[in-house]
């Protein structure tokens, strides 16, 4: 059974004795969050950034992939999300498993591939309840921006060269952390875009790097001088893992962006908000 891309939830049917190759920690990080990891036999190398995959056999990713690997691991099912590569795709289709490429956009499609995965394993109460679980952690950081005097200009970079601008469900988290995302989201931009739209904040979560983006780059960069950013040393790194899989680890990400947008709340002596911070 091959399984489109854009298969509704409502279609997929659960699987006598799953068995699931991930082939993306967003993927892992949803099926662990609503109990069903049991179903795991295999996982991308980048699985463990992001839980704790523990010994479960590492077969690389949606692009560069041991098929062979996957292959001995027996799978009913090969999970993963866009980009692959294409020869990757044909290995798979040639496989005997149910293969199915996800593809998030937004937080709304995050939701979604929650409840497509939660339908597949046999755990759709638990992939409700997770819904309800990100959709309140979002509520609570975006009612923390309440206090807020502006709501700042921002550019989240997933890549510097070609210089990348981080995903469409970033500029999301950015708006409900009180900041406004001020270049297309998911594209490839230039440093004049970037220095045209002056933002007041720059985040660094560099695909598949964690904490390594380097901000002594962005503020040596001469083209980015008279960025407000740059002038303010207002350049933060938060952990690509945070940011970049999309899925329960954009709760975390919601409250490092609310800390590098809004620090000005954060040194506010107010008891109340340190301990709603607290409960994130």
């Amino acid at each position: 059974m091959k399984v489109p891309a854009n298969t509704s939830a409502k279609n997929i049917r659960p699987i006598d004795k799953l068995r699931i190759v991930s082939l993306a920690p967003s993927v892992t990080s949803i099926l662990f969050e609503i109990g069903a990891q049991k179903n795991l036999v295999g996982v991308s190398k980048w699985c463990n950034d992001v839980v704790p995959a523990g010994r479960l056999p590492q077969v690389g990713d949606c692009w560069a992939l041991d098929v062979a690997a996957v292959s001995r691991l027996r799978p009913t099912f090969v999970i993963g999300s866009v980009p692959f590569k294409p020869e990757v795709v044909a290995e798979l289709l040639a496989l005997p498993a149910a293969f199915l490429a996800l593809n998030p956009r937004s937080i709304q499609s995050i939701e979604e591939d929650c409840r497509i995965l939660g339908r597949i394993t046999n755990r759709a109460p638990a992939a409700n309840a997770l819904v309800e679980k990100m959709r309140s952690a979002f509520a609570r950081i975006k009612r923390l921006t309440r206090d807020a005097k502006q709501r700042p200009r921002v550019y989240c970079e997933a890549w510097p060269n070609p210089r990348i601008s981080s995903p469409p469900w970033v500029a999301e988290l950015v708006k409900i952390a009180g900041g406004r995302m001020i270049v297309p989201a998911g594209k490839r931009v230039s440093d004049r875009e970037v220095a045209s739209a002056r933002p007041d904040v720059i985040v660094l979560a560099w695909t598949a790097t964690g904490e390594r983006a380097n901000p002594r780059a962005t503020l040596a960069n001469p083209n980015w001088s008279k960025i407000p950013a740059v002038r303010d040393e207002r350049v933060v790194v938060i952990r690509d893992e945070l940011l970049n899989t999309p899925g329960p680890p954009l709760m975390q990400g919601a409250e490092a962006l609310f800390r590098a947008i809004h620090p000005e709340l954060i040194r506010l002596r107010n008891p109340r908000l340190k301990n709603r911070l607290r409960k994130q």
